[in-house]
């Protein structure tokens, strides 16, 4: 009974941190996009086509597949292609949100 408990808040906290960091990588790489951009403030169309945003993105991911598998945060437990989905999706989906905002905004003030 003990050990499924301990098993359980494992998983929970591997979860609750694969989550968190895919989310922050996220926004953190929207901001980068948009310091890289220079100024998105005056031209919010260059920034939403400037390619660089999307390697950032990439690079991103993968630093993050790198990162899991160095520091074997799934231990024995396999890491699927459910779990590289998961970590694709939340990551450029919180890019993708947060550059959209942060340019909508620029754009409207």
């Amino acid at each position: 009974m003990s050990t499924e408990s301990i098993s359980d808040r494992r998983e929970h906290i591997r979860s609750i941190s694969v989550t968190a960091l895919s989310a922050l990588l996220g926004v953190g790489v929207a901001v980068a996009t948009l310091m890289l951009a220079g100024d998105w403030a005056g031209d919010p169309e260059a920034v939403a086509t400037d390619t660089r945003g999307v390697v950032l993105v990439l690079t991103a991911i993968l630093a993050q597949f790198i990162l899991y598998d160095f520091t074997s945060i799934y231990g024995e437990d396999e890491f699927g292609v459910k779990h590289y989905l998961f970590i694709v999706f939340m990551t450029f989906s919180f890019w993708f949100l947060t550059l959209g905002i942060l340019l909508t905004a620029a754009f409207q003030g």
